[in-house]
């Protein structure tokens, strides 16, 4: 606790009682079966990737980047919930309700819908035209150029989530060690790097297998012993309660409100929309699988398990405070960040059990792991097939395109790894940062794949006027706020916090979570000023993104029209094609094929030059 008491030299110091640093460093008991669990994670993806390296080669581009489109459900669902779910999530979640409240927690109806749209809409054509790169649509349905500019949204987007993924964890193994970020970063890269490069989407998938097993043991075990150790569940509920943390959002319309019911569910289903339906990394999973009855089961799987992840990760929050309710670890400076929030629990609760502890950093690790794997693979997948296939006059020999896709991962690992430093001195909140600036990019490349599938009236030139103008837009707006943000301009209301209870001494500094009420301007107060565009919820980014691009592309497309009796209908959403004029004609085609078996690729007629059959 601080205190004044006699004799004291410096005010708001207790020579009586031990220091926060020494707290600290006494928490910091990472032993010797700690490193070895998490040495033991390394290598056993280190191994897989040796296996599917070296043993089962993955050669070829259909086997490296795609598994030969014959892996198993499960294996593929599990993949796909330890890619979506990072460590920027599994740390971030827990600091986002023990900062803000259970607001947050409401984004899960978004992700039941996006399981319903893209179960429909997107899936069904992606799968079907047995793409390697989602990005070979926007060339079947507008062009090469639209496909470029898919190909370099992606590769933006990837590049400034990445290293944040890496940044995530480093900062957990941090609070738990006191090693710096950036000695663990690079060895547990190398590793990540390795096993990507050499085993292709196969060691990925499997690596991923592994690991989601290790992030929910984890989870729980630190979700059960916290429980426990607090005397039980009622007593996380009631403390919760009387901090004003357990909250349903608010119904406010003002898009200014950081977290609404409007902008979780339906920003947070836009969001997770363009993630999950047409990045890359989560659809190269889906094309892995022999059949679209499949893609839709794992589909299925991946929306119950990231559910089930995001609640326990939500209630890591409620424990949280529960457990430092009477002194908070961020005035304190206990956590040295807001995402170290989770790792200090850890160390509370299990640092008396040598291994808890490196289970848990395997876990955080784990997280980071998959989504890296998965970027790299996938980026892999689009310097090859999208950026370089395209305008190559000879084909590549299965030995070329091998060592083009592992340099690749390569390369781009240690670009993330250097990234690093970037993003350490944001000093912004990891889950609001990763989501602000991803809308940069999933904006854009949502509104023009919606417009592809949806909108058969819009042409190519509608289609890259609408992304450009849609990425310049969200660059600003994404870029400024974060700024604003970052200087302190923008401060968001936060959930009360004392140190009254504190059993240590600390010195006494401006909370990160004391913002005076009246610091904080109301919507009215926001509305009149200048720049209030600023102060727009996070969760909007992607709508307002994929909007923008939308609406330029459809005026563009308006001006300018393009029939559409050539548009294949097979690059149309299911509900669509019926609409379309040469519907009866690709009815004949596709007669005989069921919708879960093989169908041809297709493409539209006014870009003869990227048809190809399958």
């Amino acid at each position: 606790m601080a205190s004044d008491g006699p004799g004291d030299d410096l005010p708001g110091w207790a020579p009586e009682v031990p220091s926060v640093q020494e707290v600290g460093r006494s928490m910091q008991n990472f032993g010797t079966y700690d490193y070895a669990i998490f040495t033991a994670m390394l290598m056993a993806c280190g191994s897989i990737g040796v296996y599917f390296g070296f043993v089962k080669k993955s050669t070829g581009e259909d086997e490296y980047l795609v598994g030969g489109r014959n892996m198993k459900t499960f294996p593929i669902s599990l993949s796909l919930i330890a890619s979506f779910i990072s460590g920027i999530s599994l740390l971030g979640t827990p600091t986002e309700i023990y900062v803000h409240g259970t607001a947050y927690l409401f984004i899960g109806f978004g992700v039941i819908i996006v399981g319903v749209v893209m179960s429909r809409v997107f899936l069904p054509v992606f799968h079907e035209l047995k793409l390697t790169s989602t990005y070979q649509y926007l060339e079947m349905r507008f062009d090469k150029k639209i496909r470029l500019l898919g190909s370099v949204l992606f590769s933006i987007g990837i590049m400034t989530w990445l290293p944040i993924v890496i940044y995530v964890p480093a900062l957990a193994f941090n609070q738990v060690t006191g090693v710096n970020v950036h000695i663990v970063t690079p060895f547990v890269c190398i590793v990540c790097i390795f096993y990507t490069c050499v085993g292709g989407l196969r060691a990925v998938v499997w690596t991923d297998f592994v690991q989601a097993f290790i992030m929910f043991g984890a989870m729980l075990l630190v979700a059960i012993k916290g429980t426990s150790d607090l005397g039980g569940l009622q007593v996380v509920i009631n403390r919760n309660l009387e901090s004003g943390r357990i909250e349903l959002p608010s119904f406010d319309w003002s898009p200014l409100t950081r977290h609404t019911m409007w902008s979780l569910v339906i920003g947070g289903f836009v969001h997770w929309l363009q993630i999950s339906a047409i990045n890359q990394n989560m659809i190269q999973r889906y094309l892995a699988l022999p059949s679209l009855r499949s893609a839709r089961t794992a589909l299925w799987f991946f929306i119950v398990g990231v559910l089930i992840l995001i609640g326990i990760c939500g209630y890591a929050g409620l424990l949280i405070y529960a457990t430092y309710h009477e002194c908070d670890p961020l005035t304190t400076k206990l956590a040295g960040a807001k995402d170290q929030l989770l790792p200090l629990l850890v160390m509370h609760i299990l640092g008396d059990f040598p291994g808890l502890p490196g289970l848990f950093v395997a876990a955080v690790f784990s997280a980071a792991l998959s989504s890296l794997s998965t970027g790299l693979n996938s980026m892999a997948a689009v310097v090859l097939e999208d950026f370089i296939k395209p305008f190559r006059k000879t084909p590549f020999t299965r030995r070329g395109a091998d060592i083009l896709m592992k340099f690749t991962v390569v390369l781009l690992g240690a670009l993330c790894v250097a990234l690093v430093f970037v993003v350490e001195r944001t000093g912004s909140h990891i889950l609001q940062l990763s989501m602000s600036l991803s809308s940069i990019t999933s904006g854009p490349s949502l509104g023009i794949f919606s417009m592809g599938i949806l909108l058969p009236w819009v042409n190519a030139k509608g289609a890259l006027f609408g992304g450009l103008f849609g990425l310049g837009f969200m660059g600003w707006l994404s870029l400024s706020a974060e700024a604003a943000i970052t200087s302190g301009k923008i401060k968001f209301i936060e959930k009360p916090v004392t140190t009254e209870g504190c059993t240590y001494s600390f010195q006494q500094v401006e909370s990160l979570l004391l913002v005076p009420p009246d610091a904080i301007l109301d919507d009215e107060d926001l509305m009149s000023e200048p720049w209030a565009v600023y102060r727009v919820s996070y969760l909007w980014y992607t709508v307002v993104g994929a909007l923008v691009t939308m609406c330029i592309g459809l005026i563009i497309s308006f001006i300018s029209p393009d029939s559409t009796e050539k548009l294949d209908p097979m690059l149309m959403a299911p509900f669509v094609r019926k609409y379309l004029k040469n519907h009866d004609k690709e009815l004949q085609r596709a007669q005989g094929f069921n919708s879960d078996l093989e169908l041809p690729a297709v493409s539209n007629d006014r870009n003869a030059d990227s048809e190809s059959t399958t």
